[in-house]
């Protein structure tokens, strides 16, 4: 039955008869389900969580959206979300992915860069809340850098973790280093992807750069460069590439270990484990560079 809602949906969107005959399992992220859905000559893709999380694939979809329309980088075009059965579902066109070669990371490098381009007259934020994995994360909207990254990124994911039974001892130093941290640094808002580790970036394999599972907002571009150090890296011919169209400030060293400790306290607030610990680590390496 709930193929048959979704399949229905894809086809009042698309004005194309859709009714599938296979249904893959395949990776759908950290919290989803995901399946390539195939009536044998169009295939699409479909990530599924519990319908009380549809909110979730509905910004997913915006998020896609506006940076799909600044024609900069190439995103999966999203089709359509809603509820069926009692799951939440987003409908997302299918692309074939492969391996980067260093070209193919230069120009992801360009583009992301091109992107990060787009600004805001509204601020840092936007236009609804979203998630970050299955955080919570708010957006309302701030005027000041300082202060929307002190309450809306590390504050909150410091409230979070305290109720989860983390320890952090530093926590109060740190939240009032951050003027200091970020003095000298005038920030732009930017439309950031948000959540860009290298799970969510690959190529098609026509070679095009393609970013994926967002958590958008405008923000510090650099919160996306930062990001994509954290978990392993990607080559050094991205940065050059991004270099290449949008150089970084001064003083990025510095501040993107500020930055990717929000997304290590998610990861305790998701995953518990060592999180905490390494939460605790980058907070005291953080504040020996004051």
């Amino acid at each position: 039955m709930i193929w048959q809602e979704i399949d229905t949906h894809i086809s009042q969107v698309t004005g194309q008869k859709f009714h599938s005959s296979q249904h893959l399992s395949v990776s759908g992220g950290c919290i989803n389900q995901g399946y390539a859905v195939s009536d044998s000559k169009l295939t699409y893709f479909v990530k599924f969580n519990q319908a009380s999380q549809v909110a979730m694939f509905e910004a997913e979809m915006l998020g896609l959206q506006q940076m799909r329309n600044t024609k900069t980088i190439r995103v999966p075009q999203p089709l359509c979300w809603g509820t069926a059965s009692n799951s939440g579902y987003i409908v997302l066109e299918w692309l074939e992915m492969t391996d980067g070669n260093s070209k193919f990371w230069q120009k992801m490098g360009h583009n992301l860069a091109a992107m990060h381009k787009t600004s805001s007259n509204e601020g840092f934020g936007w236009k609804m809340n979203n998630t970050i994995g299955s955080t919570p994360q708010i957006n309302t909207w701030k005027s000041d850098w300082i202060e929307f990254y002190t309450q809306h990124r590390l504050g909150y994911q410091f409230q979070l973790a305290k109720r989860q039974g983390g320890s952090f001892p530093l926590e109060n130093k740190l939240l009032a280093a951050i003027p200091e941290l970020l003095a000298d640094h005038q920030v732009q808002p930017s439309l950031v992807h948000g959540d860009l580790w290298g799970g969510n970036a690959g190529f098609t394999i026509d070679g095009e750069p393609v970013i994926f599972d967002p958590a958008t907002y405008f923000g510090d571009r650099e919160v996306d460069i930062a990001m994509t150090e954290l978990f392993g890296g990607f080559p050094p011919i991205f940065y050059q590439g991004y270099a290449e169209v949008f150089p970084l400030d001064e003083g990025y060293e510095k501040r993107k270990t500020l930055y990717n400790l929000y997304h290590v306290l998610n990861h305790f607030n998701l995953f518990g484990g060592g999180y905490a610990s390494q939460a605790n680590q980058m907070i005291e390496r953080i504040l020996r560079s004051v």
